[in-house]
């Protein structure tokens, strides 16, 4: 009898300790906790850090927790495993290839629950985000999330090199003819060894398995729309990558990894450029903060990509925030994104992280404009936004179809396969696979 009394008590105790649980959990200094996951490289996380405090003292009842998870697939696999487990952030920072999963498990809300309820955002708010965001915050046509930051590919090169090579530092190649010739030009073995001491440009060639596979197809996909190319149809049920826009794009790289040899030149490119062993590398706005003084003995700016055989682009991307439906404070982690997004925060939060702001208004924010007039490197990006693309929303498998692209370059570059059969063997995958998917 003792031992079912003791059993029924310890139930008893369970019972009201988890429905404790349940309720809204506050810190010891009577704030509520708003778990956030991201995956911000270790030079954005002062900013990062800033932005966090200033929300805080304007939200005094509002403690952000904000943890680092790395990016990629482990993101992904993080989030699924957090949510079968119950143990879900209120928010995370997210890629768009990932809203495909996170809505078919029922996990984030539709941002609609928010910006159309008493503390929403109006209609001139949300048409003021950059086109090209809020169609990646979305999926299927549904907003789920809403953009945090903007970001484009620029060329980052050496203007010492420049005039070493006999080039005009402030005309940088603006054609792909003359990116290949001026990486051509600045490839040097200097003490003839049989080894360049220098490297005219880097193509960032990584494993199509591993986690990097989709930056370095992200970074390939402004060469596909320079050719003419796309990823795929509007209507889905097509990849158009194999294309000829696709097979230019890809045997450009495929040209400038062999002919430059990167084959044996690090991975680490901004290691390399800092030590003046590269001249010319793609990058984006997040390294600027980094780069005052990483590359402060350097002679460095940043120029638009160049243009292609069909027109000029950069690829424009971002990170975006969904709300898990398993937050306990779902009110309190929308006020931190409808405060994010205010073109007064966006203002700050570009300026210290070095990432674009997400929508027009900020470039009316008199210390952003002074800002642009005291930092050309970082208005070169902000004015690429006018050529910016984006990548089209995959709906099913666009993770999938993200490696097979990848599996494709590997293949073109590091296995010197052709380029037209690399593509086409991807692409008949991609499309095997679109066929399979039964759509909604």
């Amino acid at each position: 009898m003792n031992k079912i009394i003791i059993l029924v008590l310890t139930v008893a105790l369970v019972i009201t300790f988890l429905s404790c649980g349940e309720k809204d959990k506050k810190n010891s200094e009577g704030k509520v906790d708003i778990v956030f996951w991201h995956s911000f490289v270790s030079s954005t996380i002062p900013a990062l850090n800033e932005l966090i405090d200033k929300f805080e003292k304007e939200h005094p009842n509002i403690n952000i927790d904000a943890q680092y998870i790395p990016s990629g697939d482990a993101l992904i696999q993080k989030l699924v495993t957090a949510i079968r487990s119950k143990t879900a952030p209120d928010i995370s920072w997210l890629h768009s290839d990932f809203l495909e999963d996170l809505v078919e498990a029922d996990a984030i809300y539709k941002m609609d629950e928010f910006i159309n309820g008493e503390n929403g955002i109006t209609k001139e708010d949300l048409a003021d985000i950059y086109p090209a965001l809020i169609q990646f915050s979305s999926w299927r046509g549904t907003l789920y999330s809403l953009p945090m930051e903007a970001t484009n590919l620029a060329l980052l090169y050496n203007k010492e090199m420049f005039r070493k090579a006999g080039l005009d530092p402030n005309k940088p190649p603006a054609t792909w003819d003359e990116l290949y010739e001026y990486a051509k030009k600045m490839t040097l073995d200097k003490d003839g060894d049989g080894k360049d001491d220098q490297t005219g440009m880097f193509i960032p060639i990584y494993p199509a398995a591993g986690p990097l596979g989709s930056w370095m197809v992200w970074q390939w996909e402004p060469f596909l729309w320079q050719a003419g190319g796309d990823v795929i149809n509007d209507e889905q049920t097509k990849v158009l990558f194999d294309s000829d826009g696709g097979v230019k794009a890809l045997e450009l790289w495929q040209k400038i990894f062999r002919d430059l040899n990167l084959r044996n030149f690090t991975s680490d490119f901004d290691v390399a450029f800092a030590s003046k062993r590269l001249a010319m590398s793609m990058d984006g706005p997040w390294n600027l903060p980094r780069y005052k003084d990483l590359l402060k003995n350097i002679d460095w700016a940043f120029a638009p990509l160049p243009t292609g055989p069909s027109k000029q682009a950069t690829v424009v991307g971002g990170e975006y925030l969904a709300i898990f439906k398993q937050s306990k404070h779902p009110d309190e982690a929308w006020e931190f994104l409808k405060w994010i997004i205010q073109p007064e925060t966006q203002a700050f939060w570009a300026m210290k992280s070095g990432y674009l702001p997400i929508r027009h208004a900020v470039l009316k924010v008199p210390e952003f404009q002074k800002y642009l007039e005291e930092n050309p490197n970082f208005n070169v990006f902000v004015q690429q936004m006018e050529v910016g693309h984006v990548q089209k929303p995959i709906d099913y498998g666009g993770l999938e179809i993200t490696r097979y692209i990848a599996q494709a370059i590997e293949n073109a570059t590091i296995g010197n396969q052709d380029v037209r059969k690399s593509l086409k063997e991807a692409a008949d995958k991609s499309n095997k696979l679109l066929q399979s998917v039964k759509k909604k």
